[in-house]
């Protein structure tokens, strides 16, 4: 029994809104990293059955190509899903005290936002051009887009029929 061993897990999905916009900026050696905090928002109803509502604000770290996408296409207000693991950094402040934060440190941002969610699939796909963009805020999807006949890739590439769903989460391709 002494030789047993907890496996090593540390993995979070979590989705929120951006606070402000992602901050990049490139390390010394020039890797593009951002940083952007996201609210996540709890609702749950309290001993008096009253709703209630608890906002908890994450720090997110993206490096390399995950970082460059998330400064060209997140700002203020977007919604994303990150997954990735949690980590610890220590920093001296200015004043000379120490200073901690957990923050996750993001594998992959799905962006939840239907104009974003729209673009990036039309980048990916490559099969539009500029002028047939939906304008920002339109209520236009990828099946609004999509060629005569032929109905929008869904999630995990099936072509999917009118009783699929497309929930909306994009993955995002490096």
């Amino acid at each position: 029994m002494a030789d047993l061993k907890m496996p090593d897990i540390n993995n979070v999905i979590i989705v929120g809104n951006l606070i402000k916009d992602p901050v990049m900026r490139q390390t010394t050696n020039g890797t593009p990293v951002a940083n952007f905090t996201i609210a996540s928002n709890r609702k749950f109803k309290d001993n008096f059955g009253q709703w209630k509502e608890d906002v908890c604000f994450i720090g997110i770290v993206a490096w390399y190509k995950l970082a460059e996408s998330c400064s060209e296409n997140l700002h203020k207000g977007s919604a994303v899903l990150v997954e990735g693991e949690l980590q610890s950094r220590q920093w001296r402040s200015d004043d000379g005290h120490y200073r901690n934060v957990v923050e996750i440190k993001a594998r992959r941002i799905q962006f939840l936002n239907k104009r974003e969610m729209v673009l990036s699939d039309m980048e990916a796909n490559n099969r539009f051009g500029e002028e047939e963009l939906p304008a920002a805020g339109g209520e236009e999807g990828a099946a609004a887009k999509a060629p005569e006949g032929e109905s929008p890739p869904m999630e995990g590439g099936d072509t999917g029929d009118s009783a699929g769903f497309d929930f909306g989460f994009r993955e995002l391709k490096l």
